[in-house]
């Protein structure tokens, strides 16, 4: 999580002017190629204070002044948190897991959207989040393969300053012993259901998705 505030880290400490806020909230999104939904319909939408999302969307603009993101922007911005690993391959399964609608760009509703679920969701929301992370052809389920992609690529994006003794199969051996736990009828693939309940039962695997969130 703390990578996704940081790639656009000045959602935080953007200008915080007095009153006439909402006036140039109004008149900058006139001027972008996307225009986003209204404040007030956003604030229903998620658990942010309209004032959190005007801070919200002055950060993104100002990463993103055309209010909307593509992919390879999103991996340079996120490469910046990773500089001693791979961040690419990582970077690649997120954006698509925040590109809800498969357009090829994120617009601002995706982002807040995402984020209010990933900082301010129940554990049922964010678990449901994740798995359609892991979930990477949208089938509506999580074979083993996909479970080993998403793996590798968070270590990949760790680097190996972070993981000084990790040994080439250790992703390989994380998601054998994961996989096992959550398909629990044993027909190769992981359900929506079978997820959430083995994450929720086995708290080693909330602690490892938990430790995983971290870096998105």
């Amino acid at each position: 999580m703390g990578a996704v505030m940081g790639t656009f880290s000045s959602l935080q400490t953007k200008q915080r002017r007095p009153s006439k806020d909402k006036i140039e909230d109004e008149l900058e999104m006139t001027i972008v190629c996307h225009r986003p939904e209204g404040l007030e319909q956003l604030e229903a939408q998620t658990n942010f204070t309209k004032r959190e999302l005007q801070v919200l969307y002055r950060g993104f603009k100002n990463e993103c002044p055309s209010g909307v993101v593509n992919e390879e922007t999103f991996k340079q911005i996120y490469a910046q948190f990773f500089p001693h690993g791979d961040a690419s391959m990582y970077a690649h399964y997120l954006f698509h897991a925040f590109d809800t609608t498969q357009t090829g760009s994120v617009k601002f509703e995706d982002f807040v959207t995402a984020l209010s679920i990933l900082l301010r969701g129940t554990v049922h929301e964010k678990l449901r989040w994740t798995f359609n992370l892991y979930d990477i052809n949208k089938d509506g389920y999580i074979n083993k393969e996909e479970m080993m992609d998403i793996v590798k690529a968070i270590y990949d994006m760790m680097g190996k300053y972070t993981y000084p003794v990790l040994k080439e199969d250790t992703p390989r051996q994380h998601v054998d012993i994961f996989f096992q736990k959550m398909d629990k009828n044993k027909d190769g693939i992981v359900t929506l259901d079978e997820f959430l309940e083995s994450c929720q039962e086995d708290d080693n695997i909330m602690r490892s998705l938990q430790l995983f969130q971290n870096v998105m």
